[in-house]
């Protein structure tokens, strides 16, 4: 199943917070998957990681790029005033939107031109020697109750993981490498 609100009942269901997982190809998404991620994320085309996992999946990019996707990340700074036309584009073809703000001002602009169900907090504009973290601690605030708040945060460690779910973040994206540690017990054997 593709998009009809896959992804958002992935992270919004279950204890905790979700682990999204950075892959560049079907053998990062099969060592995520084996690891505990509960998504997996792709930047650009998702060629190969749908045929190894059945996890939700992410992709950031154009519509064009999004193929077996379940949701898409839109950058709300470089898509501007056509936010909502390629918000209605993308649930045309069954996805779900994931809207990337990185500040106060693109958080309002935002609730503003659409009434998104999942949001992308990104630290990628921190002020100079501004923790990540503290920048989407400050960000969290501002998303209004009922929405579905993601971190991206690559190089997160466990104690970041468990600060931002302890803050109501519902999930947070991270790089590709041994997320065993960040999704807390051992997935059970079956």
């Amino acid at each position: 199943m593709t998009g009809a609100r896959r992804f958002s009942q992935a992270i919004a269901e279950g204890d905790g917070i979700s682990v999204l997982v950075e892959v560049g190809d079907a053998d990062g998404a099969r060592a995520a998957a084996a690891q505990g991620a509960e998504g997996l994320v792709v930047r650009g085309r998702a060629d190969g990681v749908r045929e190894v996992s059945d996890l939700p999946l992410l992709v950031f990019g154009g519509v064009e790029q999004a193929g077996d996707a379940d949701a898409l990340v839109l950058d709300v700074e470089m898509l501007g005033d056509r936010i909502a036309e390629v918000v209605d584009e993308a649930h045309a073809l069954g996805l779900e939107c994931v809207l990337r703000v990185r500040d106060e001002d693109e958080l309002e602009e935002v609730l503003e031109l659409v009434d998104p169900e999942i949001l992308l907090l990104s630290a990628e504009d921190a002020d100079d020697g501004q923790d990540h973290l503290d920048r989407l601690l400050e960000l969290l605030p501002d998303v209004p109750a009922g929405k579905l708040a993601i971190a991206e945060l690559a190089g997160a460690n466990r104690d970041e993981v468990l600060e931002l779910e302890r803050a109501g973040v519902d999930a947070v994206i991270v790089a590709g490498h041994d997320v065993g540690p960040l999704v807390g017990d051992a997935p059970p054997e079956v």
